[in-house]
């Protein structure tokens, strides 16, 4: 075994014939490359990227990157503020979608080529939004390694492979809307009508106060939602953005019969809830699916879910000259582009979008 001394860091030749080499990083201690190398000229070569590594203050401690991913994964959604849904889905994704894959490996030993042959092993397994949204979550986890200087580089550079390929949800003209309300019990008409008519989604309706309906002023104040957790428990909370929390105009047309149902179905008090079940609980998704199933299965829609009652409110004020801020603001849309998110469509002209709205209805209904 030879060893041959440098001006920065050292070579020797190990027993195997392979060469070693090791140098003192920032942090005063030695370190030694994560492989040995064929020659001392290979190991040389090395030694000199490392050295310029560190003097363009680019080195990172090699130590830091050892770490296993799933021990940081965990980390890293335990930091964070989530909703409970969205906790519960990472902690999902990262059990049964990275962790068999990646959970043993050192963040520093994943590459390019890891991530592509894993998304490619997951596409023949699972369902293409499912692998875009662990890639997501993948690539969110490693860009915090990156900033803590865990690695230099992101692997996670497939374009396009964390956007949801989702297929164009089905949408019905206003006429088939009126036949699905005349198949719903009287009891959820008025769910119909605001899913449809406001785009409120599921869990805003479920969450939906009498305080909150203002029916003398023809808005309604989303501040407030219910969802439904695996194993059942309900759980209250806030919307998951700040473009969640918005207040919308409700077609004129629609709210005679909001006065309706307030009046024979909601409960009392202005904190009693719009919508309730049957016998007085909460209105859960699981409960209502049965009745939505035979009403679909009556009109000849055996696909359209109730979330698709919100695509169809969303094409009418399209078509009825909805800007794409307008129709960000009405429907409480999160997206990347945050300057659309957070300005505020004008009250006239929502106005206008829920009386366009109204009047698509209303002329169904008078014929």
């Amino acid at each position: 075994m030879t060893k041959s001394r440098r001006r920065f860091g050292s070579i020797r030749e190990l027993p195997s014939g392979r060469f070693q080499a090791r140098y003192r990083g920032p942090d005063g201690l030695m370190h030694a490359a994560p492989n040995t190398f064929d020659s001392s000229t290979d190991a040389e070569v090395w030694l000199v990227l490392k050295e310029a590594e560190i003097r363009r203050g680019e080195w990172l401690n090699p130590e830091l990157g050892k770490v296993t991913f799933l021990e940081y994964a965990t980390q890293w959604v335990d930091d964070r503020v989530l909703k409970v849904r969205t906790e519960g889905l990472y902690r999902s994704l990262l059990r049964n979608h990275l962790a068999p894959t990646f959970g043993k490996r050192q963040i520093a030993d994943i590459r390019e080529a890891d991530v592509r042959r894993w998304r490619k092993e997951r596409l023949g397994k699972v369902g293409q939004s499912t692998v875009a949204k662990s890639y997501q979550l993948l690539k969110s986890i490693l860009a915090t390694a990156v900033e803590d200087e865990l690695i230099r580089r992101n692997p996670c550079r497939i374009k396009g492979a964390g956007t949801p390929d989702t297929p164009e949800r089905p949408t019905i003209p206003v006429a088939k809307v009126a036949e699905i309300l005349a198949a719903t019990p009287e009891r959820y008409r008025a769910l119909v009508l605001l899913g449809t008519f406001t785009t409120l989604r599921w869990g805003e309706l479920a969450g939906l106060r009498r305080c909150n309906l203002d029916l003398d002023e023809g808005v309604v104040r989303v501040v407030e939602t219910i969802a439904e957790l695996d194993g059942g428990k309900l759980l209250v909370d806030t919307p998951k953005s700040r473009a969640g929390r918005r207040t919308v105009a409700i077609p004129e047309e629609i709210i005679p019969d909001l006065r309706e149902h307030s009046e024979t179905f909601a409960e009392a008090g202005p904190e009693g809830r719009v919508f309730v079940g049957p016998h007085g609980g909460p209105l859960r998704r699981s409960g209502f699916r049965r009745t939505w199933n035979k009403v679909r299965a009556q009109v000849g829609l055996p696909g359209f879910h109730f979330h698709d009652l919100r695509h169809v409110g969303n094409t009418l004020a399209t078509s009825n000259g909805a800007s794409l801020k307008e129709l960000m603001a009405r429907m409480g849309h999160s997206s990347t582009r945050a300057a659309l998110i957070y300005q505020h469509a004008s009250k006239e002209r929502d106005r206008a979008i829920a009386q366009a709205l109204g009047d698509a209805y209303k002329e169904v209904r008078d014929t």
